[in-house]
């Protein structure tokens, strides 16, 4: 009698066990930037720097192609342009409205992503999508609608950021589909590389023209950093993305979801975040929108 099936099946959870740890080490994302002492900016700089230092080598190792020409390279710089924008914002957002609330909201991209998909690409609206737009409305609303008149501005100016968070992260996983569509493409992990360089070296020009140093005050702050860019930008989507031919695509995006409810969940054991029973429920429903929302899943992303 063959084994091939029992073979395969435990391939299929050794694979969804990876996705699980890649997903529990990128919920920490939001609570390093929270913990670091500098400013969201440099924080930004660093996650970048750091996690490039990790990819490059792994690219060399793996004697992959870091050029493929011109056109393929204007997708790295639109997708490193993209990205800074969102750490730009999301940063921001994590330190107005906390990680779980910023993660929750930048992970709204879903659905600007797939009303690209249905403008621009001409693809089909699924019912699972129809279905998960008034889900994820009504799940923002009783997030931040029900005593929005009650926050102060930076509360609601973090809401803002966690909005257009949203918005670059969404055209940053456009640019990595156009890339990835191009026939002479790099790899998924060189393509990682390249626009993280890229990222690093558009946040250091803002935090130059804001006037931001990039100075880091201690030892503490060094080690968060260095955990951020190593385990967050590279090693939990590397993790991730090796697995994601051998899951399901619908598993891979209930998995993934394990991110923001894990960082809301962080948010209030680490943070102490103050919780109403409006709150609780508006992120439950926001999640599972976003699980509805999800298309198969793109290789690697980052928040």
């Amino acid at each position: 009698m063959s084994d091939g099936p029992t073979t395969q099946a435990a391939a299929t959870r050794r694979a969804e066990l990876q996705v699980v740890l890649g997903s529990i080490i990128i919920s920490f994302s939001a609570v390093f930037v929270k913990l670091v002492d500098t400013g969201p900016t440099t924080s930004a700089v660093y996650r970048n720097v750091f996690g490039a230092a990790a990819l490059l080598p792994l690219v060399i190792l793996r004697r992959e192609a870091l050029w493929k020409g011109a056109r393929q390279f204007r997708w790295v710089l639109l997708a490193g342009l993209c990205f800074a924008a969102d750490l730009y914002f999301w940063h921001r957002s994590i330190l107005y409205v906390g990680p779980g609330l910023a993660t929750i909201l930048g992970n709204f991209q879903v659905f600007f992503v797939a009303a690209a998909g249905f403008l621009v690409f001409h693809e089909r609206a699924t019912l699972r999508f129809v279905l998960s737009v008034p889900l994820a409305l009504v799940g923002l609303f009783l997030l931040v609608g029900v005593n929005w008149s009650d926050f102060d501005a930076g509360y609601k100016r973090g809401v803002l950021f966690g909005i257009l968070t949203a918005l670059s992260y969404g055209a940053y996983l456009l640019c990595l589909r156009a890339a990835r569509r191009e026939r002479n493409r790099l790899s998924a992990v060189s393509n990682l590389a390249l626009s993280t360089m890229v990222t690093a070296a558009i946040l250091a020009g803002v935090a130059w023209v804001r006037h931001e140093p990039l100075h880091v005050p201690n030892a503490r702050s060094w080690a968060i950093l260095v955990a951020y860019g190593v385990l967050c930008q590279a090693l939990g989507w590397i993790i991730i993305s090796r697995t994601l031919h051998v899951v399901d695509a619908s598993r891979v995006g209930l998995i993934l979801m394990l991110q923001p409810a894990l960082t809301y969940l962080w948010d209030v054991v680490v943070f102490r975040r103050p919780l109403t029973g409006a709150e609780v429920g508006g992120a439950l429903l926001a999640i599972a929108a976003i699980y509805l929302g999800s298309a198969r899943p793109e290789a690697p992303s980052s928040t």
